[in-house]
């Protein structure tokens, strides 16, 4: 075999031990997550349910994590037959985990200051971004439809009179500005695919919230006033208002 054979052969075999290598190692392409940058809670994400003037329910209804009530005392947390502990920071019920009030011992007074402030700072961030990527989408009418990752506007408010997807990665995340109402009507669902999850979702909203019987929703609820959930309604995520919450038997 002459030199220049034997240099062609030498080079072949090198490129293709590279090419394999290459392709053995080759560096996996990882989507950038998309939609709006997450919205900060700060300790209001330590709560299940944070309201500023009480929260009721007609039992038995289910919540897994703390309720917080403030500046309201107590006294704005009814039906849930609360046994006060020993140490008087904290009530147990057995529809929830911990309950806090206002009134109770330090430091939950100034514990409960800090979340609804926290909340109330998270709720004018998420409701003033800029700029939108849906605005008005289908009249807020948003039963049947698939929503991608993104920041939507809403002049109007928003509802499910059918089941609704939230595709996206667990990195993707969702703001929905509503200006007026949300609601979703009776046995309807929420449905998250692709990996999307519910705390990367958050629903800001100026009026009151609505969620019919049997209906399930999902995601950060940022109410400027109430939040009603029906009978055997059920929701995945976290209920932070400025006023009230009812539950009735939800979950």
């Amino acid at each position: 075999m002459s030199t220049a054979t034997l240099g062609f052969v030498l080079l072949t075999l090198v490129a293709t031990a590279t090419a394999g290598r290459s392709l053995s190692n080759a560096i996996p392409i990882v989507q950038a997550p998309r939609g709006p940058a997450p919205v900060l809670l700060g300790t209001a994400e330590d709560w299940t349910i944070l309201a500023k003037a009480g929260v009721s329910t007609v039992p038995p209804s289910v919540v897994t994590g703390d309720i917080g009530v403030s500046p309201v005392a107590q006294g704005g947390l009814t039906g849930f037959s609360l046994t006060l502990d020993e140490s008087r920071e904290f009530a147990t019920s057995t529809q929830a985990g911990a309950l806090y009030a206002a009134d109770f011992a330090v430091p939950t007074p100034s514990k409960l200051t800090t979340a609804i402030s926290n909340m109330q700072t998270a709720t004018v961030d998420a409701a003033g971004r800029t700029p939108p990527d849906f605005v008005n989408l289908h009249i807020g009418n948003l039963g049947n439809q698939t929503l991608a990752p993104g920041l939507y506007k809403f002049s109007t408010g928003v509802g499910f009179n059918a089941d609704a997807v939230l595709d996206g990665t667990a990195e993707d995340t969702w703001i929905f500005q509503v200006a007026g109402q949300l609601s979703i009507d009776q046995g309807v669902r929420i449905h998250l695919t692709g990996g999307a999850l519910a705390k990367n979702i958050v629903w800001v909203v100026a009026s009151t919230c609505t969620f019919a019987a049997d209906s399930h929703f999902k995601g950060i609820i940022l109410g400027s006033t109430t939040a009603t959930f029906r009978a055997e309604s059920s929701m995945e995520g976290r209920v932070l208002v400025q006023t009230a919450v009812t539950l009735d038997q939800a979950t």
